[in-house]
Formats: structure tokens, sequence, C-alpha cells
């Protein structure tokens, strides 16, 4: 079945405000950068932030924190965004550190429809709050809860016009297990191809994808 093929215009429309949207990527690698500068255009706000970090200030996630669009944020990292961590001191965002390998399995989980999984990383520390600690063999562990968004936003190397995607090397950070695990998903590709994908080059079948920004 051929997907639908959209515009960045379209792909930003179908985002409302208050929306919890997944957005690929690890700082600039790997962003549909396209998708959110429509969500900036647009005054898309209230929306729940699920990535792995917020960028920078400039640029692509970073911008949806500087117009005050986000109003969570779930990721592992901060750091580069000073402007992130000015709205969490002042109260006008709310932040939630996952650990990085905590926060894609929590995305994993999510796209694979389990109920938590178990981690001993955050044991004993400010992680542990307000969690399930579980003891197992003598060794503790965390309950951890599933992550999953009303949309995702990935990028895409190619993809096909059937909605297969190819992504190059280390674009592939967090946009592949994201595309697993959203109501929506949209896919923003470098390049479409009118030709299927080689079997041995697809990285995102088709059967996650719903939309294609060309």
């Amino acid at each position: 079945m051929v997907k639908k093929i959209i515009s960045p215009a379209e792909a930003g429309r179908l985002i409302p405000a208050n929306a919890s949207v997944m957005i690929g990527g690890f700082l600039r690698c790997g962003t549909p950068t396209r998708i959110i500068d429509e969500l900036v255009k647009n005054h898309t706000s209230g929306l729940t932030l699920i990535a792995n970090d917020t960028s920078t200030p400039d640029y692509d996630r970073g911008k949806l924190i500087v117009h005050k669009l986000v109003k969570k944020v779930i990721a592992a990292h901060i750091g580069t965004n000073p402007e992130t961590g000015r709205q969490f001191n002042a109260g006008e965002l709310e932040v939630e550190l996952v650990p990085m390998g905590t926060l894609v399995e929590r995305i994993r989980a999510g796209g694979a429809g389990l109920g938590g999984f178990l981690t001993p990383t955050g044991v004993g520390t400010v992680v542990e709050k307000d969690k399930t600690v579980m003891e197992m063999d003598g060794r503790k562990y965390l309950l951890e809860k599933p992550l999953r968004a009303d949309f995702a936003i990935v990028y895409a190397t190619k993809a096909d016009k059937f909605g297969n995607a190819f992504l190059e090397g280390t674009t592939r950070n967090l946009n592949t297990v994201m595309a697993t695990a959203a109501q929506t998903v949209i896919v923003e590709a470098d390049q479409i191809s009118e030709e299927p994908l080689n079997p041995n080059e697809i990285t995102i079948p088709n059967i996650f994808i719903d939309y294609i920004v060309a």
C-alpha cells in the first residue's frame, strides 16, 4: 500500500496543541527539522516533548523550548540548551530527566506493549524517587513504566513511496524505536524513492509509518 506523502506544512497541521510528541535525533544528528519548524510557525503549544535532549536554542527541538511551546520535557539530557534549565528553574517548564538507556527502553517497552521493566539504574539516587523498588536475588531494581505518545516525528535518509525507511549510520539513534511507540508516525525523508527499498536496507518497516514528508 502506498503511504500518504504530505508537505511539511500538512504534517505540522496534523499535530494539535497539547499533544505528546516523540521527536527523534541525538542533538543535531537525525532530526526532522522541517516539521519542527512548522510547529514553531503554527505556535503549537502545550506539547509534551519526549526526546533524547532539547538540542540547542537555535536548532530543531531547541526552538520548541525557546518559543515556549513545550509544557513538559521527558529527556536524558538538557545541558546543551540553557533555556530549558532556565524555564525549569523559573517554574515555567516541567522536566523529567531519565537515564538515556532507561529512556530508550521505556520507549521500546511502549512499542512492544509491555507493562514495564526492571532496571538497577538509578537505585539509591534521586531517580528512585516515587518509583517502585523491587528486590530479586538480593539485588534492588526500579520498576520503569513504558512510554508512548500521540505522535512520533522521525527522520529518514531515504524512504520509498510505500513507507519503508532507511536511516544512515548514527541517524538511527532514537528514531527507530520511537517509530514503534506512537499512535501516528510521520517520517521526514531526505529522499523519496519511487522504487521499493531493498529489504536489506530497510531500517523502519512501513507498517509503523503513517505519513511521509518529502
